[in-house]
């Protein structure tokens, strides 16, 4: 059977865990003590009946400790919820400590008021805006500003090398084989089509400006008559068309439709081909001018 006195002094002179030596006094860091001081009638291990205040979350909870369960460690205390509103509460301890020494009553209902007071209090500093002091670790501060100059340092390096590569592949350094990277190989394939495409674009301009349309002249019909055939002056063309000619007075040329000078006479000569089953022949057509 527990015998509290013999607990008590056990505690109190030779050993207790929970207790807190201070210049003030001797203070309790058992979450059951009520008062939170180390004494006789606060002790919730020095008592065999006992009753306390503890907060969950912002839900508290009456808890008692009679002696009939002490032979049960697991179900040593009971449990009771108490509501929000503070009236109620007071009036849940009181129909269940109807019986219970005074002095303990008046303490778990003074331990009921503090905690409703300070949670009201936690509700409104919670509504009001304040300013949050952040410490910063001095080890990422200093870590970050050396990693962006290394960054910055292989940014500018790798520019260089492929700056240095492209001048040899322009000079044909390496011969006409070579493995390179894909990705890097289509972004200097995208590099040069873009400007290929302004250089087309700014050349296009320029004839564009450069073309110009100008009024045709035909007053020479001279150029036309390789192109409208044979050409007949109508004044040279005399009625004898069925005089004889002596064939030495005239030069035969192949083409069709030349002027050809004779000796006295300014004639023109009209040659036109027929093709037959035996062969080709000629004939021709003679038209005699006047003197020159």
């Amino acid at each position: 059977m527990q015998h509290d006195e013999v607990i008590w002094q056990t505690i109190r002179h030779n050993h207790c865990s929970f207790m807190a030596k201070i210049v003030t006094g001797n203070f309790c860091r058992n979450p059951y003590n009520v008062t939170g001081i180390c004494n006789r009638s606060s002790c919730p291990l020095a008592n065999s009946r006992y009753a306390t205040i503890r907060d969950h979350e912002g839900v508290f909870f009456l808890y008692i400790k009679t002696i009939e369960r002490a032979h049960r460690p697991n179900d040593l205390w009971e449990k009771i919820k108490l509501p929000r509103n503070y009236e109620k509460a007071m009036e849940i301890i009181d129909k269940h400590m109807q019986y219970w020494p005074k002095f303990l009553v008046h303490k778990i209902k003074q331990r009921l008021t503090k905690m409703t007071q300070y949670r009201i209090r936690m509700r409104k500093l919670q509504l009001k805006v304040r300013e949050k002091t952040l410490t910063l670790p001095r080890k990422e501060t200093k870590r970050e500003p050396r990693r962006e100059k290394k960054a910055e340092k292989a940014a500018l390096f790798d520019n260089k090398i492929e700056k240095e590569l492209l001048e040899r592949l322009n000079k044909t350094v390496y011969g006409e084989i070579y493995n390179y990277p894909q990705t890097e190989y289509l972004e200097v394939i995208d590099k040069k089509e873009k400007e290929m495409k302004e250089l087309r674009g700014t050349v296009e301009e320029e004839e564009d400006l450069e073309i110009e349309y100008v009024e045709g002249d035909f007053e020479d019909n001279d150029d036309m008559e390789d192109f409208g055939g044979p050409v007949i002056d109508k004044d040279l063309i005399d009625d004898s068309d069925d005089e004889d000619v002596d064939n030495e007075d005239f030069a035969q040329d192949d083409s069709i439709g030349k002027k050809v000078r004779s000796k006295g006479k300014r004639n023109v000569i009209i040659e036109v081909e027929h093709e037959s089953n035996t062969g080709r022949k000629h004939k021709v057509q003679k038209m005699f001018g006047g003197d020159e």
